[in-house]
């Protein structure tokens, strides 16, 4: 049952940052201006004296049904996800057993609850760049979190000895990944997706006009600058092409990482994960700038980064159960360790 659990709540989490990504790109993260509820009800006011009692209570926020439908919706999948890490969590701590850690599910406990309160202060503080990329952070955090959960009831964490360099890198792989993940979802909360309307070039140049004082300004409003002016396209442009740079860097690690997994004894199936994902991911963002951020493909962008982070927890999951390889010895074969084990 717990297993069973941890893959359905590492696969609704993963549903969740989805969904979550549609309602942003909708543009319908303030569908409902309040919190817990929508314009003080459960679901969303459609009937006609509903609608204008609403809007009374909420003036210059008129009902708009889909968009508020599209944001209780996600509300009620992220509620539904916290009650299961609950459930597990009660699980973990009543049965213990192997690969079951009862910190684990307690800790998903704390990042959920942490993860309800940015989704308040979403909505509350309207949609502050910063408050909305941690909420991103947060959702790719839990769904992380699950993965591991449930990889660990799985034959995963058994195999041949793992080289110390294989396992170092692929950390590094993973920390890499958390920072350009963080740059893409600063450049999706203050939009600037298309501030590169051009690729491989940005704006027809190596050098575009940026601007980097403003553009990583973390307390401001949206659109804003710190000091309460207007962000230029300048720094919106710094936003992206930092985000592409970032790009780069780490797809080449990635690429090498995923090159050494293929000839690392046991670990070849992690490596053909991550570069399909990464492949993917890199095909996906390019066609974003070519065709102009078709809806479809953002959402998958958001995805094509779950895959990646799913890879690469599963490699660190994987390399981290197993025994570390003496220095200068040659790895065991899986059926070599296991008959030695």
């Amino acid at each position: 049952m717990f297993k069973t659990l941890s893959i359905l709540a590492a696969a609704l989490a993963l549903g969740i940052v989805l969904l979550g990504a549609y309602v942003r790109l909708n543009d319908a993260g303030l569908g409902c201006p309040d919190w817990p509820g929508c314009y003080g009800h459960v679901g969303v006011p459609e009937a006609a004296a509903d609608k204008a009692s609403a809007e009374v209570a909420f003036p210059g926020k008129p009902v708009e049904p889909r968009k508020a439908w599209l944001e209780m919706v996600h509300r009620y999948f992220a509620t539904s996800l916290g009650f299961l890490i609950l459930l597990l969590s009660a699980l973990a701590w009543r049965q213990r057993a192997p690969g079951r850690i009862p910190g684990l599910p307690s800790a998903l406990v704390a990042v959920v609850i942490f993860q309800g309160m940015l989704g308040m202060w979403t909505v509350t503080l309207l949609l502050k760049p910063v408050i909305v990329s941690l909420h991103l952070l947060g959702g790719l955090t839990t769904f992380a979190l699950l993965s591991v959960m449930a990889l660990r009831q799985t034959d995963i964490v058994h195999g041949p000895a793992v080289s110390p360099g294989v396992r170092r890198f692929a950390l590094l792989g993973l920390v890499l990944l958390a920072m350009q993940v963080a740059l893409g979802a600063w450049t999706s909360t203050n939009y600037a997706a298309l501030a590169c309307p051009d690729f491989p070039l940005c704006h027809g140049t190596l050098t575009p006009d940026t601007d980097y004082g403003n553009a990583f300004h973390l307390l401001r409003e949206l659109g804003h600058t710190a000091d309460g002016g207007l962000l230029s396209n300048a720094a919106l442009t710094a936003i992206h092409f930092t985000h592409r740079i970032g790009a780069a860097l780490v797809g080449t690690t990635l690429l090498l990482l995923g090159l050494t997994l293929l000839r690392a004894p046991g670990l070849r199936i992690f490596g053909v994960l991550l570069l399909l994902a990464l492949t993917a991911q890199l095909a996906i963002g390019i066609s974003i700038v070519v065709w102009q951020l078709p809806l479809p493909l953002a959402v998958m962008h958001n995805g094509g980064a779950a895959l990646l982070l799913l890879a690469l927890v599963a490699t660190n999951t994987a390399t981290l159960c197993r025994p570390v390889a003496p220095a200068g010895a040659r790895p065991l074969s899986r059926t070599v360790y296991q008959a030695s084990a």
